[in-house]
């Protein structure tokens, strides 16, 4: 029960940065999330992770995409999160899990001429956040299992990206270390 705590607060919080268009907000979640996801290796959460992030990238490029009927866009995915979070509450997964495929369908079919322009956000932050997953330990077969994405994507885009670019990857100064050494010999 504490993991549906958990995404309800999540998509509430979403639904307040939506509204806000609060960008980096919503990367917060959409990270927060895939923390929670990678820990527990679980899809559906991994699933708000991608369209949380992608919402992000719509909202950042707002301008450019020129979505027509932008208010009515932004009503039609906040009423979907509220219907998720009620099917939530009232413990109907399954019409949850319906919610946020339509949610996901929502976004990608915002407008015909933009159309593969934002299903190449939606796959772009699937790369994303797969990277992300990946430097949390899960295995690259896995990950790519999850996301739907093929191994060579994955291996692309987190070929870019530096070990030392992670900041779990911080090492100690040699000189901490061998203190360090000492004082466990003492």
């Amino acid at each position: 029960m504490e993991e549906v705590s958990h995404v309800i607060n999540v998509l509430e919080e979403t639904k307040q940065a939506i509204d806000r268009e609060d960008v980096l907000k919503l990367k917060e979640l959409s990270n927060l999330t895939l923390h929670s996801a990678s820990v527990n290796q679980d899809t559906g959460s991994i699933t708000i992770a991608v369209i949380v992030y992608s919402l992000s990238k719509i909202i950042e490029r707002r301008d450019t995409f020129k979505i027509i009927n932008w208010k009515v866009f932004i009503k039609k995915i906040e009423g979907i999160i509220s219907l998720s979070i009620t099917a939530l509450k009232e413990d109907k997964i399954d019409k949850y899990e319906k919610y946020m495929a339509l949610l996901r369908k929502t976004i990608t079919s915002t407008a015909l001429n933009i159309k593969p322009v934002i299903q190449e956000v939606l796959r772009k932050a699937s790369i994303n956040k797969a990277s992300k997953i990946y430097e949390h330990g899960i295995s690259l077969g896995q990950t790519v299992k999850i996301l739907g994405i093929t191994e060579w994507e994955l291996s692309e885009y987190a070929g870019q990206t530096k070990v030392s670019d992670v900041k779990y990857n911080i090492t100690l100064s040699a000189e901490k270390r061998a203190k360090m050494a000492l004082e466990f010999f003492k």
